[in-house]
């Protein structure tokens, strides 16, 4: 399992995602990572989610962070 915030993000995303964001600069990578930390930390839904299923959690917030980067 992946420590660093980057491998964590990219763990959370779909295969599709993955390659997409693997494809970046690290640079945006950090970025992306670092919203997708700031999104589980802030977000309450997030930790009722995390209760029951750690991984639907991580891969939410990453929807959510990369919908935002989209729009």
């Amino acid at each position: 399992m992946p420590t660093d915030a980057i491998g964590r993000f990219m763990a959370a995303l779909d295969p599709g995602q993955r390659e997409a964001i693997g494809a970046k600069p690290r640079a945006e990578q950090e970025q992306l990572a670092a919203a997708w930390e700031r999104e589980l930390e802030s977000d309450d839904e997030l930790d009722t989610l995390d209760e029951l299923s750690p991984p639907a959690a991580e891969a939410e917030a990453a929807r959510r962070v990369l919908h935002r980067e989209a729009g």
